[in-house]
């Protein structure tokens, strides 16, 4: 296996700066030699934003700072191997754009468990494929956002309890506790990005594709509950 030499998976990415987003947009270029450049749109929803507020009050926080806060993110991001820059900023208290140029993710968030990124490049095709499980959802939390951690442990959510809980019965939690504006909110919401390969994709799991670029339409609640690992594949 060589040094992982391509951008594909933004979710990487995405999980550290906007893991509780009820919306995110993310797009992104391969560049030849392993680097890449993406842009990110993120915001939570209200009732997401009421929440975390409430969370603040009654743990005696009065600081006026973003929920979704860049600086934060961009700190975190700065300190992940493979990552060369990140200017994200606050357009509002709950919303964040900007940029990220990628060096290199080959040692993104290595551990004594190993890398859950599998890449393999020849003359004539390449191929990445990811699996997002139990195991390594928490590893990226933890290590990029503790933040990020709490607001999804305030939201019960199996991904941060290290739980086994089906999609339905989450909901239904939340629902029970947070009212079912809220369940609806984090039901609806959907994290969607477009990735341009350097050469045109000749397969796709997890996504479709056309030409050199693959479309991804993911939903929050997967990934909150990964009720069953998540899987995704491109070669090209």
């Amino acid at each position: 296996m060589r040094t992982l030499k391509s951008f594909f998976f933004l979710l990487v990415l995405l999980l550290s700066a906007v893991f509780i987003s009820c919306s995110a947009r993310i797009d992104g270029v391969v560049l030849q030699g392993g680097a890449a450049e993406i842009s990110v749109k993120a915001s939570l929803g209200p009732r997401t934003v009421s929440l975390v507020q409430s969370l603040r009050s009654f743990m005696g926080d009065t600081r006026n700072t973003p929920i979704l806060n860049g600086e934060t993110v961009n700190r975190s991001l700065a300190a992940a191997s493979g990552i060369k820059t990140a200017s994200l900023k606050n357009t509002s208290p709950d919303a964040l754009e900007g940029n990220i140029t990628i060096s290199n993710i080959g040692d993104f968030l290595l551990s004594e468990r190993g890398m859950f990124i599998t890449y393999s490049e020849g003359a004539d095709s390449s191929s990445i494929i990811i699996v997002l499980d139990r195991d390594s959802a928490p590893l990226l939390i933890s290590r990029l956002s503790p933040e990020v951690g709490e607001y999804l442990s305030a939201l019960m959510a199996p991904v941060a309890l290290g739980e086994y809980m089906p999609a339905t019965e989450y909901l239904s939690l939340v629902a029970m506790i947070y009212g079912s504006p809220l369940a609806d909110e984090i039901a609806t919401a959907r994290i969607r990005a477009s990735i341009e390969f350097p050469r045109p994709i000749a397969s796709i799991s997890g996504g479709s594709s056309a030409g050199k670029r693959a479309e991804f339409d993911i939903p929050l609640l997967d990934i909150l509950v990964l009720e069953k690992p998540l899987r995704y594949e491109v070669k090209w």
